[in-house]
């Protein structure tokens, strides 16, 4: 029987909002050291890597084989979570691909790969429920798992499904950012009488490690977390019960919501370096139109039972996560949850989202 104990892991996506708690997780009691990659080791996020200790900076790109075998040479796990909003649901579908090639020929020995749900395939192939983040993440998790029948006495692998961070409810410039209207905190987003099972960006580094932990029980497994299935309606009744301010949400058309503040990227490629020419290629609207349809439609749900056995101590409802995140910003400084939610301290904060802060640069 192979050991697939690791000690090594190679992190693509470090420097994305998932990656910095992954690592952090990893490297929290020196059990594991991290070798990340990063297109700019001197950026922001580098830097917060490295200040957790254990950690080494590869400078490059996952689009590249020679700077993926310098990256996993010399390590004995893998956590590959390419960031499709860079490449594009079929670049990311490619390099995915190439990333679990790679990591068999040099001989990692469990490969964890960052996921989201086919939600298409789960909607019965329902062009409506289309978003090609997901589906690009979704059919690469199947197929992972599906060699890894044949592979798995050679390289362990297990799939870690995650969905939209409970954080970008909050935080500014993502597809559900609130409004602050005659002081009532709205979130005016296509949900109708639907629900999102958000995923603390915390309890993520727990699942990782988790993974690595216990890599018997994770091979083969397709690890599929959320906090709750998140009614915005209670969003908004929590976030009034914890703050002591008024909140709502108001269920907004799709036409409505395309015209409002992400009316200039509507028409944007979903990936900044994908080619809106290429006819694969979808645009935010198309691609943040089925992704809401999921929500709405609540195509995707969880196995809350299994995640309370993996994680007894996890974030389980949205107002238990405000709580810890009104409590943790005000120890950061960062002020409450209403202070923060105001337009001009949003825009003041670091970007939650890589996407934002590459500015859509155009480089792999």
């Amino acid at each position: 029987m192979t050991s697939y104990t690791t000690s090594r892991i190679f992190v693509i996506g470090g420097t994305g909002a998932q990656g910095l708690p992954v690592i952090g997780a990893l490297v929290a009691d020196n059990a594991y050291s991290v070798r990340a990659l990063s297109r700019d080791a001197s950026s922001r996020r580098a830097k917060a890597l490295l200040d957790l200790g254990n950690v080494e900076i590869v400078e490059g790109t996952f689009a590249d084989e020679a700077t993926l075998r310098e990256g996993l040479r010399g390590c004995d796990g893998a956590y590959v979570n390419i960031d499709g909003f860079n490449t594009g649901e079929k670049t990311e579908m490619y390099w995915a691909i190439r990333s679990y090639e790679i990591a068999i020929e040099e001989s990692i020995k469990f490969f964890v790969y960052g996921n989201l749900d086919y939600a298409l395939k789960k909607a019965g192939y329902d062009s409506k429920f289309r978003a090609g983040h997901y589906d690009g993440k979704g059919r690469i998790g199947e197929w992972i798992l599906f060699q890894n029948q044949a592979n798995k006495d050679r390289m362990g692998a297990a799939v870690f499904t995650t969905g939209p961070y409970m954080e970008m409810a909050i935080s500014a410039m993502t597809p559900m950012t609130p409004s602050v209207e005659d002081g009532v905190v709205t979130w005016r987003v296509p949900l109708g009488n639907g629900a999102v099972p958000h995923v603390a960006l915390a309890d993520c580094g727990y699942y990782a490690r988790w993974l690595f932990d216990n890599p018997e029980r994770a091979n083969g497994m397709n690890l599929e977390v959320a906090i709750a299935q998140v009614d915005y309606h209670e969003l908004a009744s929590a976030f009034e019960r914890v703050t002591g301010h008024p909140a709502r949400y108001i269920d907004t058309q799709l036409d409505a919501y395309w015209s409002g503040p992400l009316s200039t990227a509507a028409d944007l490629p979903a990936g900044y370096n994908a080619d809106l020419n290429d006819k694969s290629t979808m645009s935010f609207r198309d691609n943040f139109t089925g992704f809401w349809n999921i929500w709405k439609h609540e195509i995707v749900r969880r196995d809350y039972a299994l995640l309370d056995e993996i994680h007894p101590n996890r974030i389980k409802s949205v107002e238990d996560w405000l709580r810890r995140e009104d409590q943790v910003g005000r120890q950061l400084g960062k002020g409450s949850l209403w202070d923060r939610v105001q337009p001009d301290n949003q825009l003041k904060q670091p970007p939650l989202l890589k996407l934002t802060e590459d500015r859509r640069k155009g480089r792999l």
